[in-house]
């Protein structure tokens, strides 16, 4: 009940599956500067760490899962791709087989999606297939921390937020339904050691929780109705910096990024 009652307008009844769901989500993205801006400051993020850890390895920018806010919106030079074909995108692309060359591919960006990969491990093979040596991934996921891991499994009816799934595989039916939010916590933490052992092309250089939660929990994300004024940006921007000591405990997302050895 509270779930319809936050709901955004637009959005109950909403057929996640449906090509209409990124229709509605770019109407509820128009409506809200708050969350634009959380989007934007993450688009700049992305590219910050595409240029401080892959250097000068040429190839193409490509986003995976753009979904309705693309890197594109920010940078004009990344190829927003998506299993669907939907406004503000380039191509339609299947993350887990990619119609790309070998080798072609300088990074990949992913905003929320690696965790609706059915078979993560069949894309990170086909990521160190396309990606140039020396290039990468950067991924915004949800975090896993206390505050994520009780916001999480309350948050979507289509999602779950399992850190005990056995193996990797999810139950998703389609590419919305039965997502495992946890996925990258699963992957990357838990099971490092494999990580490492089936994808020794593939070095995790680092993760990181995103200090802007406050802003996108507010906003109420694509999905919900914003709980603060506009005008509020400010004061929730210097609350984020009070509370960026703190962004382990409370952060509902993380940036990971990956490098595909030479």
């Amino acid at each position: 009940m509270l779930r319809r009652l936050l709901a955004a307008p637009g959005t109950v009844g909403l057929d996640v599956e449906d090509a209409e769901r990124l229709v509605v989500h770019k109407r509820v993205l128009e409506r809200k500067p708050l969350l634009r801006d959380v989007f934007r400051e993450d688009h700049e993020l992305l590219m910050d760490l595409d240029r401080r850890t892959f250097g000068s390895t040429a190839g193409l920018r490509v986003e995976l899962g753009a979904g309705v806010a693309p890197v594109s919106m920010s940078f004009p030079e990344v190829l927003a791709t998506d299993v669907v074909a939907g406004p503000g995108l380039d191509r339609v692309l299947d993350a887990q087989d990619m119609e790309l060359p070998d080798a072609s591919v300088r990074v990949l960006f992913g905003q929320n999606c690696f965790h609706h990969f059915p078979d993560p491990l069949r894309f990170l093979r086909e990521a160190e297939r396309v990606l140039a040596p020396g290039g990468g991934l950067v991924l915004i996921e949800p975090y896993y921390g206390p505050a994520a891991s009780l916001v999480y499994r309350r948050l979507f009816a289509t999602e779950g937020f399992d850190k005990d799934m056995p193996g990797w595989r999810t139950a998703a039916t389609g590419s919305m339904h039965g997502a495992n939010q946890a996925l990258s916590y699963i992957v990357f933490v838990r099971d490092r050691a494999i990580f490492e052992k089936e994808l020794p092309g593939l070095e995790l250089v680092g993760t990181d929780p995103l200090a802007n939660w406050v802003r996108y929990l507010l906003s109420g994300g694509l999905n919900f109705r914003q709980l603060v004024p506009r005008r509020s940006a400010g004061a929730l921007k210097a609350l984020e910096r009070a509370l960026h000591p703190a962004r382990r405990v409370l952060a509902l997302h993380q940036v990971i990024v990956l490098r595909r050895r030479r």
